[in-house]
């Protein structure tokens, strides 16, 4: 009996001490869909002087993309950085990621490339300097100059991941440098990786006010809200395509939809499904129901496919949806809870290619019989 406390004890000293990452589900073991001969990562290594950094940063020839990790440092910490440069302590490798215009994105590293900026710009003083502790209050321009050069001089390490290499392996990586001490979530690191012009589409719908309503996301902080909307327009407009697991799956769709431009189809597909479930569902939307037509309280994401993704691929218009046919959907609605079929869709396995498809195809079946054209 002492023997097994003793054992429960030391398991959970472990736990405490050395944490196991969750297992990576189904949806996220994307890479197994790469062929082995294209998941090999290519790479050049760079040795940049630290001046050839500053510049590269200023020219925006290195960029650090605008998601969740913020410049978070404080002026101890980058002073110290400063000064491990200075007596040329090895400073950890910066890895950044090549976009298609020969652009330079971090992946990892972004404290340190933005805390040499910042110097190099004069914008703090050193502080708390302990090898040079006669260098603290100084900017770098009111440096020596020969303490100058030799900060322009020194070299650090940087891994650049070649845009040739493929994508569901880049996206790989950047989950395996997801070191911060707040764990970035799958639809986080898309923003990074795919930022650009879909990305801050999705943000923008984030806001639509009857979609905060219906998926009562209102404060999308880790980005819950963006990933279900883009989950919406990848299956709404690659549904054919669509092959599990579905993190790949996304990740393709944001990739080849990164720079959508100004077209507005993809605003008013989402707009016109939010509105038609508003009109059909209301607050019962995107959520089980029971016999007597009571909402589950929990978002079910395999019902949001169905019900969004299922009335855009209807033909209807919510502007021919009364609240007597809003009425009489209803009961119809959850009648289909109880077919065998759709119960399963929305249960078990539910990023399955037929499944996905199953539920979808009995949504839109019933819209199409209750919705006037």
């Amino acid at each position: 009996m002492m023997a097994q406390l003793a054992k429960a004890a030391q398991k959970q000293l472990a736990d405490l001490l050395f944490p196991v990452r969750a297992a990576r589900g189904e949806e996220e073991d994307g890479i197994l869909n790469v062929p082995l001969h294209e998941r090999r990562l290519q790479t050049e290594t760079y040795d940049f002087t630290i001046l050839t950094i500053a510049n590269l940063l200023r020219e925006e020839k290195i960029v650090v993309p605008e998601f969740q990790r913020k410049y978070v440092w404080n002026r101890n910490q980058a002073s110290r950085l400063i000064e491990s440069i200075i007596i040329q302590c090895p400073i950890p490798v910066i890895y950044l990621d090549q976009e298609d215009d020969g652009t330079l994105k971090v992946i990892d590293g972004n404290q340190r490339l933005m805390s040499i900026r910042l110097f190099f710009e004069n914008g703090f003083r050193l502080k708390g300097l302990r090898a040079f502790p006669d260098l603290n209050g100084f900017l770098f321009r009111e440096l020596d100059p020969r303490f100058r050069t030799h900060i322009e001089n020194r070299t650090i390490r940087c891994i650049t991941i070649l845009k040739e290499t493929h994508p569901q392996i880049k996206f790989d990586v950047f989950e395996r440098l997801n070191t911060g001490a707040v764990q970035l979530n799958p639809q986080e690191l898309r923003h990074g990786l795919y930022h650009g012009s879909l990305m801050e589409k999705l943000d923008e719908l984030g806001e639509y006010e009857p979609w905060q309503e219906l998926s009562g996301i209102k404060d999308d902080k880790r980005m819950r809200g963006a990933e279900l909307i883009l989950r919406f327009l990848a299956l709404r407009f690659k549904l054919d395509e669509y092959e599990k697991p579905l993190a790949t799956f996304l990740n393709k769709f944001a990739q080849g939809n990164r720079d959508v431009g100004k077209d507005d189809e993809f605003e008013n597909a989402f707009k016109k499904s939010v509105d038609g479930m508003k009109a059909l569902l209301g607050s019962k939307a995107f959520r089980l129901l029971d016999a007597d037509g009571k909402p589950d309280n929990n978002f079910n994401s395999a019902v949001f496919d169905a019900q969004m993704v299922g009335f855009a691929l209807s033909g209807r218009s919510p502007k021919n949806i009364s609240k007597e046919l809003g009425a009489e959907f209803l009961p119809r609605y959850v009648a289909l809870q109880t077919d065998r079929e759709y119960v399963r869709a929305v249960s078990a396995s539910t990023s399955d290619r037929p499944l996905v498809h199953t539920r979808i195809e009995l949504f839109r079946s019933l819209v199409q019989e209750i919705v006037p054209v």
